[in-house]
């Protein structure tokens, strides 16, 4: 039957949904909301974003740019609703959530191809089926994908950094500026002095974190913290220097009032297109929020700031993917199962989208008899494909896109890091565009 099943509507499910659809594939997407919620969303939209530059780097000489530019060529719908929905963010591509979600909703919604279906999903269909329910699956659900692999979920705990109200923000303390000047001023800055900074740090590597929930003590004794989201205060108590190294360098920002280099700086960057809410940049937490309003107001300009959201800290679950999965994102032992999303150990907003097209155009093609369609590993969308199937991998950890995953050249590539990225990125791309004619 020309038909398949993608439940979760997050980036991934949504990304599924819309390449098979596109591909004259009937779809019925299933999403819990707004019937029902995960502990981090709150909006009813589909592809909800945690925060508004969740989509980072911008630029083709990083692997995520890289990402991104591969996905635009390819004709990703979320890759589409971001630069649709872009905010400015230097050499970053930030959105408005909520546009960028309404956006992906309105799209999804009015593909006559496609069924949207309200409600839990508590048994996986007959059929194909990509599974995409995202990091915080819900427990029944979780069940059922625990038998069906035959072995136990991995687990780990992701955090999200505060928002405050921008007119709260002190601008006689605060400046705006880029670093390096590079791109829009789009970052509101606060500069510490080194005495602020040593109080500063003093009172955040004591300060009382928020009790984990839904987790027995032996998992808590277990608590794994993925490297790229770690929590602020876990960061800090690595050592006095090392958040001077990390999300409070100085580095190519200036203070007008002084003319010099801070001590160390914390960014906020705009969360939406009306500039009326900022994040603090790498700030994610798991501090309660009593200690959260408490110590980030000792930030300089943000002593009277009011926080429209405090920091949290949630579950993340993935499976072993190398040992289930085939590299168009199908169980090995049942290719009419797909799996897409985070859960699939793709760390990264970006990177979800980016298996959710591989594992919708592959379950297209599964429903029309065609044959899987396996990206080349020196695209960035294949690597990161090979990565998650390579049964070689020892300890599965969940990866973001990055150069170190893609097919090595076979030869010398002159101009050290930047020659060699320049040179990833250019043979990616000339591959995507070879390539087209026969995804599309």
């Amino acid at each position: 039957m020309n038909e398949i099943h993608v439940i979760g509507a997050g980036l991934a499910g949504c990304e599924a949904a819309w390449q098979a659809a596109e591909r004259g594939v009937k779809v019925k997407l299933y999403e819990m909301k707004p019937l029902k919620y995960t502990p981090a969303h709150h909006h009813a939209g589909f592809a909800e974003l945690v925060c508004s530059n969740s989509l980072r780097s911008n630029q083709i000489y990083n692997a995520v740019g890289l990402l991104k530019e591969e996905l635009k060529r390819l004709g990703s719908l979320i890759i589409e609703a971001a630069y649709k929905t872009e905010v400015p963010a230097g050499g970053a591509l930030a959105v408005d959530r909520y546009a960028f979600s309404d956006y992906i909703t309105k799209k999804i919604k009015e593909h006559e191809s496609i069924e949207v279906i309200e409600g839990e999903v508590t048994e996986i269909p007959e059929g194909i089926t990509v599974i995409a329910t995202g990091p915080l699956t819900s427990d029944a659900f979780s069940e059922k994908i625990s038998a069906l692999i035959g072995r136990d979920y991995l687990h780990f705990f992701d955090a999200a950094a505060p928002i405050v109200d921008a007119a709260s923000i002190d601008m006689s303390k605060a400046f705006v500026a880029s670093r390096y000047g590079k791109g829009e001023a789009a970052y509101i800055n606060c500069p510490f002095t080194e005495e602020e900074y040593e109080a500063f740090y003093n009172e955040l590597i004591g300060a009382k974190e928020a009790e984990i929930k839904d987790f027995d003590k032996q998992s808590q004794e277990k608590l794994t913290v993925f490297e790229g989201c770690m929590p602020v205060e876990v960061m800090a108590k690595r050592g006095f220097e090392t958040l001077l190294y990390g999300p409070l360098k100085p580095v190519g920002l200036t203070d007008p009032r002084t003319g010099r280099e801070p001590y160390a700086v914390v960014q906020l960057r705009q969360e939406n297109l009306s500039r009326t809410m900022y994040n603090l940049v790498g700030f994610q937490t798991h501090l309660t929020f009593g200690e959260q309003k408490r110590v980030f107001s000792m930030i300089p300009g943000l002593e009277n700031a009011e926080f429209l959201r405090f920091g949290v800290m949630h579950r993340n679950t993935f499976i072993n993917s190398p040992g289930l999965l085939s590299a168009d994102y199908s169980m090995r032992d049942n290719n009419k199962i797909f799996f897409a999303g985070q859960m699939t150990g793709v760390e990264g907003y970006v990177e979800s989208c980016a298996s959710g097209f591989v594992a919708g155009l592959n379950a297209a093609f599964r429903a029309l008899g065609k044959e899987s369609f396996i990206f080349g590993s020196s695209s960035i969308i294949g690597s990161m494909a090979a990565y998650v199937s390579d049964v070689t991998v020892e300890k599965f950890q969940p990866m973001n896109a990055n150069f170190g995953l893609i097919k090595p050249f076979d030869k010398k590539i002159r101009g050290g890091k930047k020659g060699r990225a320049d040179a990833a990125a250019e043979r990616s791309l000339e591959y995507i565009d070879s390539i087209l004619c026969i995804v599309k």
